[in-house]
């Protein structure tokens, strides 16, 4: 036998070592049918999926950080009670690139091969979408810290973010209570866009309002000219702008360039945040309005703790948000289900996070057992000069989740 086909013999330790090596690059490749994963006794392995790259990235990366910071938190206090053992939580950060389709693919690899029994990420409505099958078919939860637009309540999706009653309905409310009532749509070409549109569109009808205008732009457009122009020429009294990541640089510029300042035409955006006004700038979008459940200007202690706490980390330029506060709140309510039930199991978690309570820099939040939403209070604020948003009305209390707009005859029709 030639010299290049003779096997050699290797040593029984070495052979191990090879098949544990080969194994976790297929399992890493997704080829391997069951890789085994190197799970410590004393940690429980978590997923932390959002967009660092793309389109989105301007709105999700700062959820990485206030992630992490509450896991901080939770291992500094502890860590998690599992069967009567504390176990600190080990966080598994990827990109999903601001694409659903990478989106489902990371989550099937956090679930599957890496067996975490909770993903806490997403940002557009979707990604939320496409992971459900993975979720269900693997037994994990997934923690959505973004608003969106309701009309769904998954048993394997916890949503921390405001759904439509507590953030869409709101919006509408206090535009009419203004007197605006023409009103002209404009949003990204995606679920979330769409949907709230279909149901501010259902409110204008029952509450003497005239929607004036309906533009769409593929996620990451920068091209707005026509819509400013179209927008212009409809003259509507207001904008709701469901535009997500950095397409709202572009759009606002142009009604900069338009001369459509805010006191002209004020814009009503379901997808601004703090993050956006730090990154585009306060000198374009001061004046216009903000429809969120947290602002970095809330008041009360819990919240200067959280604040002072996020600058003291990652560097006194950077601001909280109200889907930052929503993913660090999510993180510290699974965390306190799991040592309620003693378990990481998704049933076990899912039953003891009904009712479940957990003070929040936004004021107390509460879980619905029965739609796994988070009960939270509606604000609205307008955009300061100093980059900040200021507080100008809000529900007074938290409002229970209504995903369905069951309460709402407008929506029934």
């Amino acid at each position: 036998m030639p010299p290049e086909m003779r096997r050699r013999r290797v040593p029984s330790a070495r052979r191990r070592a090879l098949a544990v090596g080969l194994v976790a690059l297929l399992a890493l490749s997704g080829c391997a049918s069951e890789p085994p994963v190197a799970v410590s006794s004393s940690t429980v392995r978590v997923g932390l999926l959002h967009s660092l790259t793309g389109t989105t990235a301007i709105s999700e990366t700062a959820l990485v950080n206030a992630e992490k910071m509450a896991i901080e938190e939770i291992n500094a206090a502890g860590g998690v009670t599992i069967d009567g053992r504390e176990k600190k939580i080990d966080p598994i950060v990827m990109d999903s690139g601001s694409d659903p389709v990478r989106f489902a693919k990371k989550t099937k690899e956090l679930v599957k091969w890496n067996h975490v029994p909770v993903v806490f990420g997403g940002w557009t409505s979707s990604s939320r979408k496409a992971v459900l099958p993975t979720l269900a078919e693997h037994e994990a939860l997934l923690f959505f810290p973004a608003p969106y637009e309701g009309l769904e309540s998954s048993p394997n999706v916890v949503y921390t973010g405001a759904t439509a009653n507590q953030q869409v309905v709101p919006a509408l409310d206090y535009l009419k209570a203004q007197g605006s009532r023409r009103i002209f749509l404009v949003g990204s070409d995606d679920l979330f866009p769409r949907t709230a549109n279909k149901e501010i569109k259902s409110y204008a009808a029952a509450n003497g309002l005239t929607i004036v205008g309906e533009q769409y732009r593929p996620l990451g457009s920068t091209d707005f000219a026509s819509i400013v122009a179209t927008m212009k020429a409809a003259q509507p009294h207001a904008v709701v702008n469901t535009l997500t990541g950095d397409s709202n640089a572009a759009f606002f510029a142009a009604l900069n360039r338009a001369k459509l300042t805010s006191s002209a035409l004020p814009v009503m955006s379901l997808s601004v945040t703090e993050e956006e006004v730090h990154t585009i700038g306060p000198e374009v979008l001061a004046g216009h309005l903000v429809a969120r459940n947290y602002f970095q200007t809330t008041s009360g202690g819990r919240n200067s703790k959280f604040v002072q706490a996020y600058k003291a980390k990652y560097g006194e330029d950077k601001v909280t948000s109200d889907p930052m506060e929503a993913a660090y709140v999510g993180v510290h309510l699974w965390a306190k289900a799991v040592s309620k039930a003693g378990s990481t199991d998704v049933v076990d978690v899912r039953n003891a996070l009904g009712g479940l309570s957990f003070d929040a820099p936004e004021g107390r939040v509460t879980v619905d057992g029965g739609t796994r939403h988070v009960a939270r209070t509606a604000r609205i604020g307008v955009i300061s000069a100093d980059g900040l948003i200021d507080e100008i009305r809000n529900s007074g209390r938290p409002i229970t989740p209504d995903p369905y707009l069951t309460s709402y005859d407008w929506w029934k029709a």
